[in-house]
């Protein structure tokens, strides 16, 4: 079986996690840290706080600036749905911006007209949360003047995206928003198992991060509202939640770091590859901004369904019958049942749809091999008569 995505487990990966189990830290041990200071050194920026998954850092990363009912959070349909419920979490609304058909993200003409609208109706967003689809960047510094005018925050779904790079520096340096997501799922460019982090680099915001993750308690006596009783002392300061990291996964998390330039080098080699061997193909394979350096978590190819007899579903279906377990990202959130429940319709984000049509996201990940990359082309090849 070839998977579309795995996580990669060396021995020093093996080693790593059994010497916490042998410790006496589980939970909250030095490694939660030393993997923070490891995301850190790679993305530039001053603040990392580690969770339980990228779902529990977009909550918090929404909380931390103060969105709650009566506000609204935008972002791309072209994702999975956390984020988007992010916003509900907070009892805030939700709505999104069209994708670019070229980068499959979250498109800025489109979010310049919508917040010209919105702006002359007075609901301008409060939060928008563009999403580095597949790991390549969206246009931040486009995205990062609009909120300077149109006055809102800035949260970066880098869930797809650590290593990368925009404009020739990391993803996650916070250099064009207010706080940048992190997910480190097993299909991830590196993983903890189930995990997520939040960065930025504003001190205050660091400081509710990490309230937020931990049920709002604090040990420190700065944030506290009167003095400590005595040394086992502490104060629920916010009203947090549990999304801690355990230090089994921030161990793994530490180790995997150090092959994370690796494992982006080695999935750029493979989209080059994929690319030398589909191009006379009836495909769109993906489009690279010149200011993008892709971390390659997805590698999606769109049936050119007027040039081809099969339809969508049966090169899907031909695919997986040879065991290859190709995927879709994503069904666009506003036509998930929960979203049309809120009013919104197919045919709302038209470029979205369209690509949902026609997208497949095919075996990506570094241990595929060559042979198997030639196999899952052989195969696309006979699934589209080609």
């Amino acid at each position: 079986m070839i998977r579309y995505g795995q996580q990669d487990i060396t021995q020093d990966d093996i080693d790593a996690v059994i010497g916490v189990l042998k410790s006496t830290n589980l939970t909250q041990g030095p490694n939660i840290p030393a993997f923070e200071q490891a995301v850190l050194a790679h993305v530039g920026a001053r603040h990392a706080v580690a969770v339980n998954s990228a779902t529990s850092a977009l909550h918090i990363a929404c909380l931390a600036l103060d969105l709650g009912p009566g506000d609204w959070l935008w972002t791309t349909p072209n994702t999975f749905v956390a984020s988007a419920n992010c916003a509900l979490y907070c009892g805030a609304q939700v709505d999104f911006v069209d994708i670019d058909p070229r980068t499959y993200n979250l498109c800025p003409q489109a979010l310049e007209r919508k917040l010209m609208e919105a702006e002359r109706v007075g609901r301008l967003p409060k939060i928008v949360v563009p999403v580095h689809f597949s790991g390549q960047p969206c246009d931040m510094a486009a995205i990062h003047t609009l909120g300077l005018k149109y006055n809102f925050r800035i949260i970066e779904d880098a869930s797809h995206a650590i290593g990368g790079r925009y404009k020739g520096e990391p993803i996650g340096n916070g250099r064009y928003s207010d706080i940048t997501v992190f997910s480190f799922h097993p299909v991830k460019i590196i993983t903890t198992a189930e995990g997520g982090m939040a960065l930025t680099n504003d001190d205050g915001l660091a400081t509710r991060l990490g309230l937020l993750r931990s049920h709002g308690i604090t040990r420190d006596p700065a944030l506290m509202t009167k003095g400590m009783d005595g040394p086992w002392y502490y104060q629920q300061v916010a009203l947090g939640y549990n999304y801690r990291m355990t230090d089994i996964q921030a161990a793994l998390g530490v180790s995997q770091a150090t092959r994370l330039a690796e494992y982006v080098l080695r999935r750029h080699e493979i989209a080059a590859r994929y690319e030398s061997l589909m191009t006379d193909l009836p495909l769109t394979l993906p489009w690279q901004h010149p200011d993008s350096h892709s971390a390659w978590h997805l590698y999606v190819v769109r049936l050119q369904l007027d040039r081809i007899e099969a339809t969508h579903l049966e090169v899907f279906d031909a695919l997986r019958a040879r065991d290859i377990m190709v995927n879709l990202h994503y069904i666009p959130v506003h036509i998930q049942p929960h979203y049309q429940a809120m009013g919104f319709r197919e045919g709302d984000y038209p470029h979205a749809e369209q690509y949902y049509r026609e997208a497949i996201s095919i075996p990506m990940h570094p241990a595929l091999t060559d042979a198997e990359q030639d196999f899952v082309v052989k195969v696309l090849r006979e699934a589209i008569g080609q």
